[in-house]
């Protein structure tokens, strides 16, 4: 039987495979260098196709495509977020992604994506966070101590240089988890046992729950001035976490308005309510943080861009490495008209 060519073997990064290249790189290394993926790809926003994930809601959660291109690469991120998994023992979340060529078609690359969604959503909190939270920020509160929580925080000392982060979960167990997992990592941790003490001195606020519901993690009357608030958790329609008061007094910024209005904390506001797209921050042609008291929200749902950069990235990174299986994925005739005759000799003797 004909072995196929090298051309036709796709790369795949399976979950091991990640998880041994993040040790190999260093988490700290790879954080910023996913953040630097995106943050180059939003400075060229305008190059590529963009368009809201396509969603199927049921009862029980959701799952999701996202796809764009930069008319030299497709990518796309297949993505469930289901929150009752967690009481069966399974993952609210799971993904995996295809990077492939735009001139031929073929797929360059597959990759697992839960791990590496969890990497590239702290990685953008942290990127946005950069831009937009107050000069000599060193305290974060994390509300909501699930699978993102160690995640966001290491990428915000990271990239930021948070020395603290204040935990709070209505569950317990989850916030025991999370920091445990934080000890050691170069974090000053406080366990917290309401929301209201997990923000006291903060100057960043992350909240990361995972209920499909609309509610308040965050009421007005909880945020003074001069904070930058990193709404995580409301990802799809009917789920928010924050009161409208918040919003009317931050200015808020998005990843894609057409999505974001429908899915993040904005579905809460009027569609003609102000906001600031981040591509316009980042590459100048708008203001992102102006003063001390101003309150900063970015009201973050994940955008495909996201996904595409993080895939670019592990493209990158894996070439002249072990850390992929060669996948025989595509067929492969030596006469590309003669797809039945591949088949033929195929066949036992």
């Amino acid at each position: 039987m004909t072995q196929p060519s090298d051309k036709a073997l796709v790369p795949f990064v399976s979950v091991d495979h990640m998880m041994r290249l993040v040790h190999r790189i260093g988490l700290d290394p790879m954080l910023k260098g996913l953040a630097s993926y995106i943050e180059d790809d939003f400075r060229r926003w305008e190059r590529f196709d963009k368009t809201p994930r396509i969603a199927s809601h049921s009862d029980v959660g959701v799952i999701e495509l996202m796809p764009t291109s930069d008319g030299e690469a497709y990518g796309f991120k297949y993505v469930n977020g289901h929150p009752r998994n967690t009481a069966a023992g399974l993952q609210t979340v799971t993904a995996f992604g295809l990077l492939a060529d735009v001139a031929t078609g073929y797929p360059v690359l597959l990759s697992e994506m839960t791990l590496l969604t969890a990497l590239r959503t702290a990685a953008t909190s942290a990127m946005v966070a950069r831009h937009l939270a107050p000069k000599g920020a060193h305290t974060m509160a994390m509300i909501g101590n699930g699978a993102q929580s160690e995640f966001q925080s290491l990428a915000m000392r990271a990239i930021c240089g948070i020395a603290a982060v204040r935990l709070y979960d209505s569950d317990p167990a989850a916030t025991a988890k999370c920091a445990t997992n934080l000890a050691g990592q170069g974090l000053r941790i406080t366990r917290c046992t309401s929301a209201e003490e997990a923000i006291e001195g903060a100057q960043i606020i992350t909240t990361c729950t995972a209920d499909k519901r609309a509610a308040t993690i965050l009421g007005d009357n909880m945020i003074g001035p001069g904070v930058h608030i990193n709404a995580i958790g409301g990802d799809c329609p009917g789920k928010t976490e924050l009161a409208p008061g918040i919003l009317t007094r931050a200015t808020v910024f998005v990843e894609y308005p057409p999505q974001t209005r429908v899915e993040g904390e904005l579905q809460q506001m009027p569609a003609d309510f102000p906001i600031t797209e981040l591509w316009q921050v980042i590459t100048g042609q708008a203001p992102g943080r102006t003063s001390t008291d101003q309150i900063t929200l970015f009201d973050s749902v994940g955008f495909a861009i996201e996904d595409f950069s993080a895939l670019r990235y592990i493209r990158d990174r894996i070439a002249g490495t072990d850390l992929y299986q060669p996948l025989d994925l595509l067929a492969d005739p030596d006469d590309p008209r003669d797809l039945f005759g591949m088949l033929a000799r195929a066949a036992p003797v």
